[in-house]
């Protein structure tokens, strides 16, 4: 087993061949979102959030964004804004007796793209360690890699 952590490339070649190589999921990955709760709930976080989201957050919830973002929304670092949460690590928008988004068709681009992020697909080792605690993962839609990418790219 190779104990060494895994290293960025040293040289641009060395980066222009780890970007053109192909990942791992290159025949794609399965997943279809369960609604089940589990990527919103957990672990404290971040769901950062922009202001065009805070907008269409606000209007499925049928208030005006300012009151939206003083009831959901929290600054981080004076100036990054996040989704609020639970002490329980439950996002703000959690319905809890439910366990589904209370605005699941305007969710975040972040909620959007999960499981699709850059930390879960480093690996299948990591993918795998998703896919234990998320039960869409490995079912339904196979997604494929350029698929994939478009959407790691976004968050």
């Amino acid at each position: 087993m190779n104990t060494k952590p895994d290293t960025a490339p040293q040289t641009a070649a060395d980066q222009t061949a780890a970007e053109n190589a192909e990942p791992w999921y290159k025949d794609g990955l399965q997943f279809e979102c369960r609604t089940c709760g589990r990527c919103c709930s957990g672990g404290s976080g971040y769901v950062w959030v922009t202001q065009d989201e805070i907008n269409q957050l606000s209007a499925k919830m049928g208030l005006e964004p300012l009151l939206f973002e003083q009831t959901f929304v929290w600054t981080v670092r004076g100036k990054l804004r996040s989704l609020k949460e639970y002490p329980n690590g439950d996002c703000v928008l959690l319905h809890d007796k439910m366990r589904k988004c209370r605005t699941y068709g305007e969710r975040p681009v972040q909620c959007r793209t999960w499981p699709f992020w850059k930390q879960n697909l480093v690996s299948p080792q990591t993918w795998a360690a998703v896919a234990a605690v998320c039960p869409g993962c490995n079912k339904g839609k196979l997604h494929s890699a350029e698929e994939i990418e478009e959407r790691r790219k976004l968050f």
